[in-house]
């Protein structure tokens, strides 16, 4: 979502220059595609982040009881 605003915050800039709106110079599109995304790479990384310590956290709770056998006694075929 992130480094779809970006690439649409060049479209625009560059649909500007098109229409003679203003003047964009060609080199625009590097800090500003970069930088979407850099913010993109964030993003993605605090989510997965955010995801792992929610599944850590319910997987300690669900762990509180004992295994299904202890015994040892399963066969294998």
């Amino acid at each position: 979502m992130v480094a779809g605003a970006s690439g649409l915050a060049v479209a625009a800039l560059y649909g500007g220059d098109a229409a003679g709106a203003w003047h964009t110079p060609w080199y625009a599109v590097i800090p500003l595609l970069s930088s979407g995304l850099v913010l993109a790479g964030l993003a993605s990384w605090i989510g997965y982040r955010a995801r792992r310590r929610r599944d850590a956290r319910a997987a300690s709770r669900d762990s509180t009881g004992a295994p299904a056998s202890t015994s040892g006694t399963q066969a294998i075929r």
